[in-house]
């Protein structure tokens, strides 16, 4: 089963202990991702094994030359893949130690994306 998100992924930043109170905008956009996130898939219990593709879009100073041979590459540059994961994994599960293999990709797209496939 194949779900789709359309929602840019967000990778979880360092965290300090000043970031309970201090608004730093990377600890934000991270809180606000989590929120988007939780509100798009309400009650969804990911399985123990799944395939996640982060798809991440493309910057707007990119000619539409570049855009098209970029479209589904791969995505070689920071976030790095295993923070995309662990941000995803953190806002959708109170406890992931259940989930024992997961496959992780991440794309260059026009717009961003989550697709879960089980």
């Amino acid at each position: 089963m194949k779900k789709h998100i359309s929602i840019t992924p967000v990778s979880k930043p360092r965290m300090t202990r000043s970031d309970k109170w201090n608004e730093r905008p990377s600890v934000m956009s991270y809180r606000a991702y989590g929120d988007e996130l939780r509100l798009k898939l309400p009650g969804y219990e990911l399985p123990e094994t799944f395939t996640i593709e982060f798809a991440l879009p493309m910057p707007k100073s990119w000619s539409n030359k570049k855009r098209k041979a970029m479209n589904g590459c791969p995505h070689q540059q920071k976030p790095d893949i295993d923070n995309l994961v662990k941000a995803f994994l953190d806002h959708l599960c109170e406890d992931d130690s259940y989930v024992w293999k997961v496959c992780a990709s991440k794309i260059w797209a026009e717009h961003g994306g989550i697709t879960i496939e089980t």
